[in-house]
């Protein structure tokens, strides 16, 4: 039987590479010979642990990740580390403040939930709408902060950074769900990274996290411990079952990635596929409107209106009625 040819937009959970999805199924029943599958193999197990270790390696190759820096394997999904962060970090200094900025639906989420457990400082005026990145020399930064936090790709807006912020020495902290691994990037900036796999690396369950060793053990008192990152990351990601089937198809995404060229050969092929796409919407004389300033559009999430700046309702529907007969699906965005 043919398989149906779809071509999935999801943003996340995301298309999984073919080669991956085939290994996986190849797997699944008798996994390296053990007899039994890793959905049903203990955590605490030799043969997992091969698994673990050898997602970690491939990470930290891929990533170029010093050994100052400790990798967690968490579940919770990013939104587990909007209160993570501000529950291991704000105390770092005895201001219990901490500075955001909000350029999107992801990191308004991250600052309103930091507000529960110290001070937030929205560090540039407040925008209207997210369709660009305010300039660095509108900020305020609070020298006093315990950390700056970002959103380096917001997916619903399409709004991507291009630029490391400059923090003055302050920990900086970034979610990277949905452009991790996407391109190159100097880990040695961070004080903490941190990544849903479902959009970039993976499938849904499992959670990154990168962190600078110096940075852990300043927990607050109220923090749950399955998000205390001095238990995970002296635990190996074993305080509790980890997502096992996750971490182990994010290996197998690695492994292809690294096969693949590494993340400047993503970075090139996003590059590719993102300017086809934009090419079409501006070159449509405004049938198709992406309300992104071009300085910071995603190479990773397009979004586009159909017929006006504002959208045509019934020209929409007619868009993705046709896109889906032609096996393109997930394309509505997150309205």
């Amino acid at each position: 039987m043919e398989q149906k040819q779809t071509i999935n937009f999801g943003a996340g959970p995301a298309k999984l590479p073919q080669s991956v999805l085939l290994q996986a199924q190849k797997e699944l029943l008798d996994y390296n010979g053990t007899g039994i599958s890793v959905l049903e193999m203990s955590h605490r197990s030799s043969d997992f642990n091969k698994i673990l270790n050898k997602t970690e390696i491939l990470l930290r190759e891929l990533l170029n990740i010093p050994e100052n820096y400790k990798v967690m394997f968490l579940q919770g999904g990013g939104s587990g580390q909007f209160s993570a962060v501000p529950l291991n970090l704000i105390g770092l200094k005895e201001d219990g403040c901490a500075d955001y900025l909000v350029t999107g639906t992801w990191s308004a989420k991250a600052a309103k939930e930091a507000e529960k457990y110290g001070k937030v400082n929205i560090v540039h005026p407040k925008l209207d709408c997210y369709t660009k990145i305010p300039d660095s020399s509108t900020w305020t930064l609070n020298p006093s902060a315990s950390y700056v936090y970002y959103c380096c790709n917001e997916t619903v807006h399409g709004v991507e950074y291009n630029f490391i912020p400059e923090t003055n020495g302050v920990v900086l902290v970034s979610d990277m769900s949905s452009n991790f691994l996407s391109r190159p990037v100097d880990v040695t900036k961070f004080g903490l990274i941190f990544a849903g796999a479902q959009k970039n690396v993976g499938c849904a369950g499992v959670t990154v996290v990168i962190v600078r060793e110096d940075l852990i053990g300043h927990t607050l008192k109220e923090c749950p411990i399955v998000l205390d990152y001095k238990v995970q990351a002296e635990m190996n990601s074993l305080y509790n079952t980890p997502p096992c089937f996750s971490i182990y198809i994010m290996g197998l995404v690695l492994e292809w990635i690294k096969n693949n060229g590494g993340s400047a050969a993503m970075e090139t092929l996003n590059k590719q596929k993102s300017s086809m796409i934009y090419d079409i919407i501006d070159a449509s004389n405004g049938f198709y409107v992406c309300p992104v300033d071009e300085g910071c559009r995603s190479r990773m999430n397009v979004p586009f209106r159909v017929g006006k700046k504002e959208g045509d309702e019934a020209l929409e529907k007619k868009f993705l009625e046709g896109a889906s007969k032609r096996g393109m699906i997930s394309l509505k965005g997150h309205r």
